[in-house]
């Protein structure tokens, strides 16, 4: 394992094992809205702050941009940290979420890890060196039609802006896929498009620290990644697509109606 990998790896379990703990208790935990249905607790940041010092232990002149405490240092290297994606499904005891860490190198992802703590599954993966699923190397699905695939999506809590686009998109995919499943966290959604157990992905509306890890679990599994018209922009967008490749070209014609003036601009270079 590459040794930032590591680092990477230790950091999610140490966030983790504080999640777990947490989950005992989840009649106290501390929670509030910080936005409109977004919501952050006391264990998101205590998550964070375990992943923060283990990182800067390793790699103190590495800059940080995490969800909750925002971004520090600058750096050629820049790790990605989202310490609890589905803080919603946590608090009601809804086991789907997950620890995400990636890092970036002059703003190629490099390394990426996402760690489901109620499962204890690890998905990680180094770029060029495959994506794993604790100790089983990772590839997305073989389907090759949309017709007969499983496909993730999240809705757009945070901002109703693009609701109508989305809703069109949706209403869609109903109609052209075996299924649509919403799990609600986007990290653990794209670590299963790597994994095959969905054969796509899309949102409107992410994090950067929603997306980094899962990406590049799918690229390196195989798959392609990309935002709503295909293009590499996803990271700054916030909009993103992620598919088995054949299932990806259907996924984007499927969108392409759906999407207006705001939708197709093009976001200035990060």
């Amino acid at each position: 394992m590459h040794p930032m990998l590591n680092t990477a790896v230790k950091a999610a379990r140490r966030a983790g094992n504080i999640i777990n703990r947490a989950t005992r208790n989840l009649d106290i935990v501390v929670a509030r809205e910080k936005a409109a249905n977004d919501y952050v607790s006391e264990v998101d940041h205590e998550a964070e702050q375990a992943i923060i010092r283990t990182l800067r232990e390793a790699y103190p002149d590495h800059s940080i941009l995490a969800e909750e405490s925002g971004a520090s240092g600058k750096s050629e290297y820049q790790w990605i940290v989202d310490p609890l994606d589905g803080t919603t499904n946590f608090l009601h005891g809804f086991p789907q979420y997950a620890v995400s860490i990636a890092l970036a190198h002059r703003g190629i992802l490099t390394q990426a890890v996402v760690y489901d703590p109620s499962r204890n599954d690890l998905f990680t993966a180094t770029r060029g060196r495959g994506a794993h699923l604790n100790d089983t190397r990772l590839r997305v699905s073989k389907r090759d039609q949309l017709r007969t695939s499983l496909i993730g999506t999240g809705f757009p809590f945070r901002s109703h802006e693009h609701i109508d686009a989305y809703t069109g998109m949706l209403r869609d995919m109903m109609k052209r896929t075996a299924g649509v499943r919403r799990p609600g966290a986007a990290s653990l959604d794209l670590a299963y498009v790597a994994a095959g157990r969905l054969d796509g992905f899309w949102e409107l509306g992410l994090g950067k620290w929603d997306m980094a890890a899962g990406a590049l679990l799918v690229i390196e599994a195989g798959g392609l990644v990309g935002d709503l018209t295909g293009d590499e922009n996803y990271m700054q967008s916030g909009n993103i697509v992620a598919a088995a490749p054949k299932v990806f070209v259907e996924l984007l014609k499927t969108i392409a109606p759906h999407l207006t003036p705001a939708l197709k601009q093009k976001p200035p270079a990060a």
